[in-house]
This record gives C-alpha cells, structure tokens and sequence, in this order.
C-alpha cells in the first residue's frame, strides 16, 4: 500500500465515511463468521463488531504497516482477530467463514480474479460475499496513476461473470456517478 492510501485508510475522510459503508453491508445475512479482507486500520471491523457484537470477525490486510494499526486497534476485543494474509491465497480451510467482506480494496488485487476464487473457497455454502469498490472509469484510473501502487480497477459486469464462474451470484448497484459500485451476493 502506497503511503497516499496508508494516510487515507487512516484519516478523518475514511473514519467519516465508515457509518455509510457499515449501512451499506447486510449485516442481517453475515452470519457469525466474518472475514474482512482488506482491513487496512480495522475501521470496518471495528465499527461491524461494535455494531453487532455477536459476530466473531477475522480482519486480514497483505500491508504489515495496516496489520499492525489494526491489531493494535482492534486487541481489546476477544471475538476480533487480526492477521496478515494475501487474498489471493488465503490461509484458511475451505468452508471456514459465513460471509466475506471487502471495502474499497478489490482494485488494489491486480489478480483479482484469483482474489474471487479464494473468497469462494473460503466461503460457506450460502454464504455472503459483499462489500464496494471504484469502478473502472477515466477519474478513478487517472487518481491511481498518480498515486502509482498498484492496481486494476474493475467494470461491474467483470465482476459479476468473474463471481459467476465461482458460484457465487453476485448483484451490483453503482452509485456516485458510476465511480462506486456496492455489491453482494444473493
């Protein structure tokens, strides 16, 4: 993670936006078992467990800097677990978690498609996989450029075939503009 996202993952903008995201996610479908991947300081954990405390929330981030503020953020809370991992192979038993959530981190997996496969590995049957990410449009492509970490943004139908492929039947709704789409699956 480049030190830009590293300051937005940690500021006022993305602490302001958190109680939006926690609306948008169907917490009433995740079950008890909640992998959050992508964590980065633990926002969405933190706010999900406060919110809903009877869900037992794994937090992972592949950024060591991001596993740690989380951590540190987030120790007080025993059904609350933090640690690093590559979504792209992630190290839990297949069948392991209810739900899989993923805020604004998608794009940031160039093989996200290998990320979607492990999500459905991981996933119990019935299971939910949800969250938002930025669509591929010329204003987000361009911030990210500028900002030069890595990433491939994503078009909603991609995502929704891509999903398909794992089972995992996922509707899309796209808002500010067609820059955010939010997603879950049925």
């Amino acid at each position: 993670m480049s030190q830009i996202e590293r300051a937005f993952c940690r500021g006022t903008l993305w602490r302001t936006s958190g109680q939006a995201v926690l609306g948008s996610l169907p917490v009433d479908r995740l079950g008890r078992d909640v992998l959050e991947i992508g964590s980065g300081s633990g926002d969405i954990a933190l706010r999900l467990h406060v919110a809903h405390p009877g869900l037992a929330i794994t937090a992972t981030d592949i950024d060591p800097v991001m596993v740690e503020t989380a951590a540190r953020r987030l120790r007080p809370y025993p059904d609350v677990s933090v640690l690093g991992a590559d979504a792209t192979a992630l190290p839990f038993a297949d069948d392991s978690f209810d739900a899989v959530v993923s805020c604004l981190m998608l794009h940031h997996v160039v093989d996200w498609e290998r990320a979607v496969a492990e999500i459905a590995r991981v996933l119990r049957p019935g299971g939910v996989f949800t969250g938002y990410d930025l669509t591929r449009t010329p204003l987000a492509t361009a911030v990210h450029r500028l900002d030069r970490a890595p990433f491939r943004l994503i078009d909603p139908d991609e995502l929704v075939d891509v999903c398909g492929q794992y089972g995992l039947a996922v509707q899309i709704r796209t808002r500010l503009a067609g820059q955010v789409m939010q997603f879950s699956s049925r």
